[in-house]
């Protein structure tokens, strides 16, 4: 049995599409199982099991895990993530799990410039310490995190501060792909990999692109880092560690300038969704 966290986010959700249509029994764990996944409806074959589990809660975590030889570990950035995801760690090798496919981050290094990276880097530590069979993904930004920018781009406007440097996106439902396939071919399980869409673009290239989409123009606002913390703070209403995130993560883009890999075209035989496909089909997100 393959266990899913965090089914309900954009990565779990997407792994467990694909593994249903791969024909594979699921068991997605959810903190509300009364609520419905996205984009399940009726009944499926293979049927999915759906149990609640919540990290801060070891009990609910041992039920969810038994029985289980796979699991798939995603969890959303926070500050705890550290102690959850090594509690989930744990606990899987204690209930008889013998594979994890973690959800990492580029960069996960114990001196990164990026915070939430030294906390990947722990977590998967931890995991070689464990002794259990890992598959590390490090996928880079979610294509799907720029609907987010909806509300500026009605507005005419992206902040950022990248200035001209190009940036590594990928679509969830690539990684969901390539988490199946690690999930389920015994050549891929075991592995680090590093995931990107089929090309790096800068964000005034995006927002040239959104500007044919919508037919508005759309322009890039370079800020200071202070600048735009304050905004994201302020505006946006971000928690101060999740604005220091999006901040340090931009300034890595310039350090480090980001080119594309050929992973996901390795493992799955196909190259990933690129962002004028992605941008088209979420057009209307973008609309005034």
């Amino acid at each position: 049995m393959i266990v899913v966290m965090g089914v309900t986010g954009a990565t779990g959700n997407a792994l467990l599409h694909s593994l249903l249509a791969r024909g594979i029994p699921v068991r997605a764990l959810t903190r509300t199982p009364h609520r419905p996944i996205p984009g399940m409806t009726g009944t499926h074959q293979p049927p999915v099991e759906v149990q609640y589990a919540d990290a801060t809660d070891p009990h609910s975590l041992r039920i969810a895990f038994k029985g289980a030889t796979q699991l798939f570990l995603a969890m959303a950035n926070s500050p705890t993530q550290v102690e959850l995801e090594t509690r989930v760690v744990d606990i899987a090798a204690d209930t008889g799990i013998g594979h994890i496919v973690k959800i990492s981050a580029p960069a996960a290094e114990p001196d990164s410039p990026v915070a939430i990276s030294r906390g990947h880097h722990a977590v998967e530590e931890h995991l070689r310490a464990s002794g259990l069979t890992h598959t590390i993904l490090r996928p880079y930004a979610f294509m799907q995190n720029l609907l987010r920018l909806a509300p500026t781009v009605a507005q005419g406007t992206i902040l950022g501060t990248t200035g001209d440097a190009p940036c590594n996106h990928i679509d969830c439902r690539d990684i969901g792909d390539v988490a199946a396939a690690a999930l389920t071919r015994p050549d891929i399980a075991g592995g680090t990999y590093t995931l990107t869409g089929p090309e790096a673009f800068t964000y005034p290239e995006l927002a040239s692109r959104l500007t044919t989409l919508t037919g508005h123009q759309i322009h890039y606002a370079n800020l200071t880092v202070d600048e735009l913390r304050h905004n994201l703070v302020h505006n946006a209403h971000m928690p101060i560690w999740l604005a220091d995130h999006v901040t340090e993560i931009q300034q890595l883009a310039i350090a480090r300038p980001e080119t594309p890999t050929t992973t996901v075209i390795d493992i799955l035989g196909r190259p990933p969704r690129t962002l004028d496909a992605f941008l088209h089909e979420h057009h209307a997100h973008f609309r005034r």
